[in-house]
């Protein structure tokens, strides 16, 4: 079963967006090949509120987070993950209502550095974020008429998170899973058995509705999961199928199976196959020269 991606989005930037019964969606203005139109905010409450996932330190964008919240109270920040499209205004955004940020915890990789390894991926890293509320998996934190449930889903970082809305079916699934397009899984960040079973966990739930962290909203998300993991092991076997070609190195291996993604986006498909084969090499699928890595040269098992 292959994975429909579902590109159609209007960001309506500034705009706040009802997506379900009180629950709001407000689109940062920094899109990119790796956002899409940009970071989608959450408003979620009535009266008292919650917000998930403030998005980049951009003043644009608290402007209209703070024209949206419009002077009501805000008890707790929720962020999903420490990535610089989604946790930057989160200290801003506390000073200025009040609010306790909550969060899984502090940036990390999700394994050691290896000698002499550089981490690629700190550049896109809010190292300086620190959570009020450290989260651990299945917190519940209770607001005005809302119920918000931490659900560890570590994979595109060691420390992402997803939220649940009690009694709603509703999960905002923030980069894990979304509609446009796969997540990116890169190491050291991410890992892709982290990530894979994260994809198993989600699927043990009951939701009806995701909204992501960019583009719309997911609305089949058992079927869009399994998608996601036929995706995966199908990119597993491509993968093993460039090893028995031949293929030795990861820049050889890109070439041929991301042929028809956007340059852009190779050096980022690189860390993917790189995900891969630290997964493949773990469970005896592969073999590496020396510890895998970015430059290193592998072969089939």
């Amino acid at each position: 079963m292959a994975v429909q991606f579902d590109t159609q989005f209007e960001p309506r930037y500034g705009e706040p967006i009802e997506v379900a019964p009180a629950v709001r969606r407000l689109t940062a203005m920094n899109p990119s090949p790796f956002t899409f139109h940009g970071t989608n905010s959450y408003l979620v409450g009535k009266e008292a509120l919650a917000v998930i996932d403030p998005g980049p330190d951009d003043e644009a964008h608290l402007g209209a987070l703070l024209e949206a919240i419009d002077g009501r109270p805000v008890s707790h920040i929720f962020v999903s993950h420490t990535h610089r499209d989604h946790s930057p205004l989160a200290r801003r955004l506390a000073e200025v209502t009040g609010a306790k940020v909550a969060a899984e915890g502090p940036h990390r990789a999700a394994r050691p550095l290896r000698i002499g390894e550089v981490n690629p991926l700190d550049a896109s890293a809010d190292m300086d974020f620190r959570a009020d509320i450290l989260l651990p998996d299945n917190a519940l934190i209770e607001g005005d008429g809302w119920a918000i449930r931490a659900v560890h889903t570590p994979g595109h970082t060691a420390n992402h998170c997803v939220f649940a809305l009690e009694g709603t079916g509703i999960t905002f699934s923030a980069d894990h899973v979304m509609a446009w397009a796969t997540t990116i899984v890169a190491p050291p960040d991410g890992a892709m058995a982290d990530f894979m079973a994260s994809l198993n966990k989600l699927l043990e739930r009951p939701d009806r509705l995701f909204l992501p962290g960019h583009g719309g909203p997911v609305v089949k998300p058992q079927h869009f999961l399994r998608g996601l993991k036929t995706h995966r092991k199908m990119r597993e076997r491509a993968i093993l199928q460039r090893l028995s070609s031949g293929d030795r190195t990861i820049p050889e291996i890109v070439r041929a199976i991301y042929r028809d993604t956007d340059p852009r986006l190779h050096g980022a498909a690189a860390l993917s196959v790189l995900a891969h084969l630290e997964d493949l090499v773990s469970r005896g699928r592969a073999l590496a020269e020396g510890e895998p890595s970015i430059d290193a040269v592998f072969r089939p098992a």
